[in-house]
């Protein structure tokens, strides 16, 4: 079994972050249109999934680039830095490629087999999958179904009927995008082109190659793809605010250099205030990203070692959502210290700021975390909590 503190794939991660910095032009480019269209231009799209975006955690042995935990929350950084919604969609579509060890092989395959594959999901709604020979009979309505104008299959979750009563029983099931039905009703303020629509089932069959338990027993090996189900959906979104605030900083720098407040003769990379305020900013969320990492190294160990993982799994949501709060304490300093010009549409903090506050309502970083870090050390029962 591979140490955790191993990075045997590093080179696949460098070459990975590499080719999201390569896109920096053509993101700078198309930004314009994000608000206007909600989706990302179609050529953006195919460049991102040629890159091999969003495989990130499909399984090594099924074409995957064998990604450790941490690497690929810096490859979503590194994403996230370049563009709020370009890191989302990575997250989003990068994790969701974990179904590889989930599904039969011939299922991924059918999937994967497009290099445009995007899986989308969504946990905002549970659909109804009744029991039918061979499989299920789905029908719902889901929200937040991020990349879902690119999507080629849609993965929601739903509560199982059996005989007309319901089982107890909450799976995942796989539709292709013939069979899904798209709403055009994503207006928001930031994230725009994420294109997070809702999408909707009416009475699809989905054979039982096609649908798995809500926590399923993997077919491929790795310790990323035992994670419990809700830890997993929040580890794959959670990076992102981090890595806004990483391209606000590095916006701020550039314009620190020359630009001056109005009747000051001094740049404000020369103020000391500026100087000592930016050092705060990086001092935060340096220590954000590291509780973040440290938190899932320590969640992955205990399910090597088959421990508990109630605590580690209560400090992981406390590290998700410290981070996305750090990320925008961040975003709001270096918006105050640039001044006036950080509101102009212009701006690239203006975006920075529109998308990290929309990254972290996503229920992954919820305020709610910290009453339940502070049940936890109280000794309180966590029964009842969803974390």
């Amino acid at each position: 079994m591979t140490s955790l503190t191993e990075s045997p794939s590093s080179g696949a991660a460098t070459e990975l972050a590499a080719g999201v910095d390569g896109l920096a032009a053509v993101v700078a480019a198309q930004r314009s249109e994000f608000d206007s269209k909600g989706r990302l231009p179609d050529h953006l799209f195919e460049q991102l999934a040629t890159l091999g975006l969003f495989r990130l955690l499909l399984p090594s042995s099924l074409g995957g680039p064998g990604l450790s935990a941490l690497e690929f929350m810096d490859v979503v950084e590194a994403a996230s830095a370049l563009d709020g919604t370009v890191g989302w969609l990575v997250g989003n579509g990068g994790g969701m490629a974990r179904v590889g060890a989930y599904l039969p092989v011939e299922s991924v395959k059918e999937i994967f087999d497009d290099p445009l594959a995007f899986v989308v999901s969504s946990t905002g709604a549970v659909g109804r999958a009744v029991r039918v020979t061979g499989g299920y009979l789905v029908a719902g309505r889901w929200p937040f179904g991020s990349g879902s104008p690119h999507g080629t299959w849609f993965a929601p979750l739903c509560a199982v009927e059996a005989s007309e009563q319901a089982t107890g029983e909450v799976i995942f099931v796989y539709a292709p995008r013939k069979d899904v039905v798209l709403h055009d009703n994503w207006r928001v303020s930031g994230l725009c082109a994420t294109g997070s629509v809702d999408f909707e089932f009416k009475e699809v069959f989905v054979p039982d190659r096609f649908a798995h338990a809500f926590q399923p027993e993997p077919t491929q090996p790795g310790t990323v793809y035992r994670l419990p189900t809700r830890s997993i959906f929040s580890w794959t979104v959670a990076t992102v605010p981090l890595g806004i605030a990483a391209g606000a900083i590095d916006d701020f720098a550039t314009i620190a250099g020359s630009a001056k407040r109005r009747g000051d003769s001094v740049p404000l990379a020369e103020r000391e205030l500026i100087q000592s305020q930016l050092g705060q900013v990086e001092a935060r969320t340096a220590a954000s990203r590291a509780y973040l990492r440290h938190t899932m190294s320590t969640l992955l160990k205990g399910i090597e070692a088959g421990t508990g993982l109630e605590a580690s799994r209560v400090d992981f949501r406390l590290a998700c959502t410290f981070a996305s709060q750090s990320a925008l304490w961040a975003i709001n300093l270096v918006t105050e210290m640039a001044g006036a010009v950080a509101i102009l549409r212009s701006s690239p903090l203006e975006r920075r700021e529109r998308d990290a506050r929309a990254a972290a309502k996503h229920v992954a970083m919820s305020p709610a975390a910290y009453i339940t870090g502070g049940k936890l050390l109280l000794g309180l029962d966590l029964s009842s909590v969803s974390f």
